[in-house]
């Protein structure tokens, strides 16, 4: 389907992560609320697309802990909104659920030609590129953006608006489950914030702990200064799941560095709100 047209009018945004949906409520260019769900069968959407009203489909699909506070913000703009009218913008990763939510009515999948990135290439992630797209379009370019998430990726663009590149490798849940999984000792670490972590530690728990934060937070650093040399003015945000931990490290261990990061859980919505305000009349 492709994305149409909007005013200024209710929409819901959902991007389908590796682990996750992600969902945002907007009025126009104006973001409600921003909150996280499992993934859904397809009877639960097939329900949702039964929903009488939009307040219905938010309670459906709204953490349960989250509901009392999401009514309060929310049932005065859409108790009344009747449903399919309000589209739902989707952006994903994940063929198998994009397939699943394409049964939904009234649903606009973006794809990676409608961002005006330069030099796209066919395979960058639609995430990385909105998460992109929408840090640049916010604070400017040059931008390079830190995604935390399942994989840990650097994306960037020049003062251009064209891709620069960027990298891929395992977040910080991969590796720890990739040690547990593939050796056969080695125990699962969860993870969590590790106060006054050593270096060099005398027992495996924390042999493990050390050598994924630390070779990681090395990592961030070594492309953040790899990016500063490219461009001295160049901007810097972060976002995922886990970024408030690799922030708290970086705030101990560099912070010079830390200092100058734009912490922005939402870029993925910003970019996808530029996306749909520049199809609106």
């Amino acid at each position: 389907m492709k994305l149409q047209r909007h005013r200024e009018e209710i929409w819901l945004a959902l991007e389908i992560g590796n682990s996750r949906l992600h969902w945002a409520f907007f009025v126009g260019e104006t973001l409600y609320s921003a909150w996280d769900t499992d993934y859904l069968s397809e009877s639960v959407i097939q329900h949702l697309a039964e929903c009488q009203t939009l307040d219905d489909f938010l309670l459906a699909i709204s953490p349960t802990h989250q509901q009392s506070n999401f009514l309060t913000n929310t049932s005065p703009i859409c108790a009344f909104v009747s449903l399919p009218p309000c589209p739902l913008i989707l952006a994903s990763v994940v063929p198998s659920q994009t397939a699943i939510w394409q049964t939904y009515p009234n649903t606009c999948v973006i794809s990676l030609d409608q961002i005006p990135l330069i030099g796209v290439y066919p395979t960058l992630g639609i995430d990385r590129a909105l998460a992109l797209w929408g840090a640049a379009k916010t604070w400017g370019f040059p931008m390079l953006v830190i995604d935390a998430g399942t994989a840990l990726t650097f994306t960037a663009a020049d003062a251009n608006e064209c891709l620069v590149g960027g990298a891929i490798l395992p977040g910080l849940g991969l590796q720890f489950a990739t040690l547990a999984q593939q050796t056969g000792q080695l125990p699962l670490v969860e993870i969590q914030n590790f106060p006054s972590l050593p270096r060099f530690a005398l027992n495996t728990t924390e042999a493990i702990q050390s050598g994924v934060i630390y070779t990681l937070i090395a990592g961030i650093k070594y492309f953040i200064e790899a990016w500063w040399h490219l461009f001295p003015d160049g901007k810097i945000a972060i976002k995922g799941g886990d970024h408030t931990l690799l922030l708290n490290y970086l705030q101990a261990l560099y912070p010079e560095i830390a200092a100058h990061l734009i912490v922005e859980p939402n870029l993925i919505f910003w970019g996808m709100r530029e996306i749909v305000m520049e199809h609106k009349e």
